[in-house]
């Protein structure tokens, strides 16, 4: 049945209850059907999928409840008054992922573009409310070309709106946005202010101004998708944290990152039955870490030997990629991991390592999940690059986040662990509960070379042979202050481990502090580093 565009007639319905019932259904089909086959073809013909088709993937089936399907926009002028489609162009509600409530609101580009009016924005607001009060998980499915602009200034209140219910859900309920489309303008601040972004390749697009105003002001000419496509923001911004080829895929890996979060701050996250021993033991990473602090090795293979059947999802996994940062499961229960990654740089610590990994330990913190820390690090990136573009303000929003984490923390050292990124990496020191060390390690304020060159510089310089001589200083450094067991006895690490036991040794250590609990001062919020 076509839509009916235009405005309710004055005539009275049918008489009898059989056929107020009958119209009502009648009104339901032209809501569910959206504003006409023709504008379905378009979407499918722009590789993208519908709103009703999006809920139906992201949802358990038949769960979808469908709030306020029949709203209309109240504006005149423009034609607007001849154009009053049923839902406003959004579809909000709530259902079920693996039978867990879920909040979710979805664009309509077929109407209006999924241009956001006041009727649009009010419908918003409301499903955002509910989430809040329901102490439930919200999911935006984006696909909109920004505020209305027949309805001027009413559609950008309405965002505003919107951006302040998301700073107030903001570390209270899980939020994730996804990119099924546009998203222009102001509208970009939104997904900004949740926990996690998912974007489709080659059909979503974010930026505050597009390519034409850029070529305007500026002289630069790019596409859309040089501008503010996904691989853009998943490589280079780290706007977003995931990104995938297609909407089926992303909405199936939205569904399971819903299975790792708990519904809310209050509570702790799902916990599976897991069929992998607590006891399994690893030879492999006897091999897989080596010893020669100089060689790389992959840190991805040593967490999935750890976690449940090897079992994890990265966050952020194509941005700052000397840094890991991913949810995974040890014995069932859902832990943030953060890790150094020798393969890339080093695994040293830079401005945008520091502010991936400082945001991930902030929001495992919000909502009550675990952090393990794996410390491979030779210290912070150096450079004229690093120093003026604020290493030391970036690297201290990690040191503030993990300073100011109440959930269980447990780090692990397995080879390099030097200078100040030794002790922002969750050390002792700043409140890790619990530390451990493989006989790899080496922790130090430098490497012992660096430590000789400085401390015996006169006595080398004045050498017959300085290089035997340095050699020789070297040795002598590493085995008086750089021996394994030298932090073991002075009480910095808890103990040195048997790589093999690792996973056993983490599962027991976040099982006893699973009621852990810790009180801050009072204060309304703190003043991280910005």
């Amino acid at each position: 049945m076509a839509l009916k565009t235009g405005p309710v007639p004055n005539e009275p319905g049918p008489a009898d209850i059989r056929g107020r019932v009958a119209e009502l259904h009648s009104i339901r089909e032209q809501a569910l059907a959206g504003p006409s086959p023709e504008a379905t073809k378009a979407q499918h013909a722009r590789g993208k999928l519908t709103p009703r088709e999006r809920i139906e993937l992201l949802l358990d089936p038949d769960s979808f409840h469908e709030v306020e399907p029949l709203r209309r926009h109240r504006a005149t002028g423009f034609g607007m008054e001849m154009k009053k489609p049923y839902t406003d162009g959004v579809i909000t509600g709530w259902g079920t992922v693996e039978g867990r409530t879920v909040f979710v609101y979805a664009h309509d580009f077929r109407i209006f573009g999924g241009a956001l009016g006041e009727a649009h924005a009010t419908k918003i607001h409301k499903i955002m409310d509910m989430a809040l009060s329901a102490g439930a998980p919200l999911v935006s499915l984006n696909d909109g070309a920004g505020a209305r602009i027949q309805e001027g200034v009413s559609a950008l209140a309405g965002y505003g709106g919107i951006f302040q219910r998301n700073t107030k859900a903001s570390g209270v309920i899980p939020q994730i946005s996804v990119m099924l489309g546009p998203c222009a303008g102001g509208a970009a601040y939104s997904p900004a202010l949740t926990d996690f972004v998912f974007m489709v390749r080659d059909t979503s697009q974010m930026f505050i101004t597009g390519p034409d105003v850029v070529k305007a002001v500026t002289g630069e000419e790019i596409t859309q998708n040089g501008l503010g496509g996904a691989d853009v923001h998943a490589e280079t911004s780290g706007v977003a944290h995931f990104a995938y080829d297609d909407e089926e895929t992303c909405l199936a890996e939205v569904r399971f990152l819903l299975t790792l979060l708990p519904q809310n701050n209050r509570e702790a996250a799902p916990r599976a039955r897991s069929g992998d021993p607590v006891e399994r033991r690893s030879e492999t990473l006897l091999d897989l870490v080596p010893a020669d602090g100089n060689r790389p090795y992959d840190m991805v293979k040593v967490i999935e030997e750890i976690v449940d059947d090897g079992e994890y999802m990265e966050v952020h996994e194509r941005w700052a990629r000397n840094i890991i940062c991913a949810l995974g499961r040890l014995d069932g229960q859902v832990v943030g991991i953060v890790a150094n990654q020798p393969q890339s740089l080093a695994g040293v610590l830079d401005i945008e390592a520091s502010e991936k990994a400082a945001r991930f330990v902030q929001w495992c913190d919000s909502f009550n999940i675990p952090i393990v820390t794996l410390l491979d690090v030779p210290g912070f990136l150096p450079g004229v690059d690093q120093e003026h573009g604020g290493i030391i303000r970036h690297g201290a929003k990690l040191l503030y986040a993990y300073c100011n984490a109440t959930v269980p923390r447990v780090s692990l050292i397995l080879r390099k662990a030097y200078g100040g990124a030794y002790i922002v990496m969750d050390s002792q020191s700043i409140g890790a509960d619990l530390t451990y060390a493989w006989p790899t390690n080496e922790i130090a304020v430098m490497g012992a070379e660096g430590a000789a060159n400085v401390i015996f510089r006169r006595q080398i310089a004045e050498a017959e042979d300085p290089e035997t001589v340095r050699q020789k200083l070297v040795k002598e450094y590493k085995a008086e202050l750089m021996h394994p067991y030298y932090a073991a006895e002075r009480g910095l690490v808890d103990d040195v481990i048997d790589p093999t036991r690792t996973r056993e040794v983490l599962i027991r250590s976040l099982a006893m502090l699973r009621s852990k609990h810790a009180d801050l001062p009072s204060r309304k919020h703190g003043n991280p580093p910005q």
